[in-house]
């Protein structure tokens, strides 16, 4: 294939007029080019490619030789792959944004070209909806092998045009393998929404390809994350807008991103009319310049009707084919663009990976709040329910008329008698029978440590609760945690806890040390009605009728305290005492970790980052630094 003529009127760098146009540009403003190489030796793309020298690739094989580089990347590309962000908490959308963008970069372009030197470039084609990419792709390469018009805006189906000794290259196995793909048969047709079209075509030069991809600014959302994927994996972008939407946010988000990366780019303005078109340069490249882009290879194209077969019918592109022919075919500037690329995406990491950190910290400052949250608040429910089981605040209302009843009685007295005396059936059966007023205060003791316990639980979860919900994000966390069964299973739970405590205590007072060297040891009596006793006593019997507090009130019956120590002993009672405490505290604590169980399952499930991610995180951006 002949390499075609210099446009018209093009010079060498450094002129005025920055921007490349072509033929139809007016007489008297010469078109200028930014082609590095001379104007007569401007070809076309399809043109025979030089081969690759040592020296056009030895960043990347270098890179490639240095395996402790393509390790450090590995373990960066892992700990960036493991992070999990919570859904909903502060820098969880864009965490995953910085996620995706850094794995993509290093999956689909950095390690490629560090494991292999032998990668073709690839030219990404990117720009606004109506831009005509599609028209200069298919100028540029020579044939139709992407489809124009109304249907483009609206599919999310690029066109990868490449040799067909590099069409291998770009199947699933090697080129963003995620991606489904699909090759060309015959004329160019549009793929599925979301499928890579390839086409292999011998007008395309080998170790070169050609990417037509979706619009930058399409009204499908989805479509600019589609598109930025590809530019993530180019070594060279071409940029394509309009005279009238060259100054649109989208444009220029874009763009900016390729200058914060130093990607190698070349900017082509579409649509240009002749008149005004002086001006109209000069705003868009004072833009470029005022934006840091104004190194940026330029292009223009003129308003013309000169379009066949969708694509242009004259030389309108061979200022650009030209262009690219050097860039593909000229080692040195070759060289130039793939490795201000590289270089310029791993130093974007100096930055990207850091703020990827920043946002995981985010996350586990808002996760250890929200652990903290539910740490505070069941410890100061398990300080309340302590300080209420041994301060006699619960020796009121029911708990404490029960117990007078009991106490004025006499069931304590005809609970006991000496040992080997017999006693009369009827008051065996009375004894069997259990006295109501006995039943009725231990329901009472039960009755009351639910309501202590069920209180506790039940405050602390609404403190929880709105605490949660004070933090962005957390109200949803809450509402999980919350979304369980009510207190009537808790209640249940509590009764259990508290009969098989009772029954623990009424075993203890039948304990060999407890009447081996005490009263006892002469005297039987109803090991229930004495646990029932003692269970007062530990209440904070004698706190709750001295001192004239709060919770005083006017004695009524014998005293527990003095009744037990009658029995055991002082020293026997205390072990008993200290026992049947930590029992019965070991069994509320118990209760409060289960009901904290739904809130610690809500952070576990949330996908909070770990501790240590942050730290792996600054720890492979610094192992990068010094083996790159």
């Amino acid at each position: 294939m002949t390499r075609p003529s210099a446009a018209p009127g093009t010079t060498g760098p450094g002129a005025p007029d920055r921007f490349g146009t072509g033929p139809s540009a007016t007489s008297d403003q010469p078109a200028q080019g930014p082609v590095p190489a001379s104007a007569a030796d401007a070809g076309a793309l399809g043109g025979p490619a030089a081969p690759v020298s040592e020296g056009s690739a030895k960043h990347r094989a270098s890179a490639t030789d240095d395996h402790r580089f393509e390790q450090v990347l590995e373990s960066l590309r892992k700990h960036i792959r493991d992070l999990e962000f919570a859904e909903g908490l502060p820098g969880a959308e864009e965490g995953r944004t910085l996620q995706a963008d850094v794995l993509a970069q290093l999956s689909d372009y950095v390690l490629p070209r560090v494991r292999r030197a032998d990668i073709p470039l690839l030219i990404a084609v990117a720009g606004s909806t109506g831009a005509g990419k599609s028209t200069l792709v298919n100028s540029l390469v020579g044939e139709q092998v992407t489809t124009t018009g109304v249907r483009r805006p609206t599919t999310n189906s690029p066109v990868l045009a490449c040799n067909p000794a590099d069409v291998d290259w770009f199947s699933e196995a090697s080129f963003i393998p995620s991606l489904p793909r699909v090759r060309q048969q015959g004329l160019a047709m549009p793929g599925k929404d979301g499928m890579l079209v390839l086409a292999a075509t011998e007008a395309m030069p080998p170790g070169v390809a050609l990417l037509d991809t979706p619009d930058v600014d399409s009204a499908v959302a989805a479509h600019h994350e589609f598109a930025a994927k590809f530019l993530d994996a180019a070594d060279l972008w071409m940029f394509v807008t309009t005279s009238t939407r060259y100054a649109d946010a989208r444009v220029w988000d874009f763009l900016q991103v390729a200058r914060d990366r130093d990607t190698s780019l070349a900017v082509v303005l579409s649509r240009v009319p002749r008149r005004g078109r002086r001006q109209l340069l000069d705003h868009f490249g004072a833009m470029l310049e005022a934006n840091g882009l104004g190194t940026a290879a330029r292009f223009a194209i003129p308003e013309t009707d000169q379009i066949r077969g969708e694509r242009f019918t004259s030389n309108v592109a061979d200022h650009i084919r030209g262009y690219l022919a050097d860039v593909a075919g000229e080692a040195d500037q070759r060289d130039r663009v793939t490795r201000r690329t590289f270089i310029g995406v791993i130093d974007s990491f100096r930055s990207r990976v850091p703020e990827l950190a920043r946002r995981v910290e985010a996350q586990i400052e808002t996760g250890r709040t929200l652990a903290t949250a539910v740490d505070d608040s069941y410890a100061t429910a398990r300080h309340r329910v302590e300080t209420s089981l041994g301060d006699g605040s619960l020796l009121r209302g029911s708990l404490l008329a029960r117990w007078q009843e009991v106490a004025a009685g006499g069931e304590l007295t005809r609970s006991l008698r000496p040992r080997g005396k017999r006693v009369r059936r009827g008051r065996r059966a009375e004894q069997a029978e259990r006295s109501p007023r006995v039943v009725a205060l231990e329901r009472a003791v039960r009755d009351a440590l639910e309501a202590l316990v069920i209180s506790a639980c039940e405050r602390a979860s609404d403190e929880i609760g709105q605490k949660w919900r004070e933090v962005p994000g957390g109200g949803d966390l809450a509402a999980k945690a919350l979304d369980q069964p009510g207190t009537g299973l808790l209640a249940q739970q509590i009764r259990q806890e508290v009969a098989e405590w009772q029954r623990g205590v009424a075993e203890m007072t039948t304990a060999s040390g407890a009447t081996k060297r005490s009263v006892a040891r002469f005297v039987t009596f109803d090991h229930d009605i004495v646990a029932l006793v003692l269970i007062i006593d530990l209440l904070g019997y004698e706190r709750s009728h001295s001192g004239g507090g709060a919770h005083a009130a006017a004695p009524s019956g014998p005293s527990p305290q003095r009744l037990l120590k009658g029995l055991f002993g002082a020293q026997s009672l205390r072990s008993i005492g200290a026992s049947a405490r930590d029992d019965l505290r070991q069994r509320v604590l118990g209760l409060l970790n289960r009901e904290r169980v739904p809130f610690d399952n809500a952070l576990a499930s949330a996908g909070i980052p770990s501790e240590d991610s942050a730290v792996q995180l600054y720890q492979a951006t610094y192992n990068l630094e010094i083996t790159r």
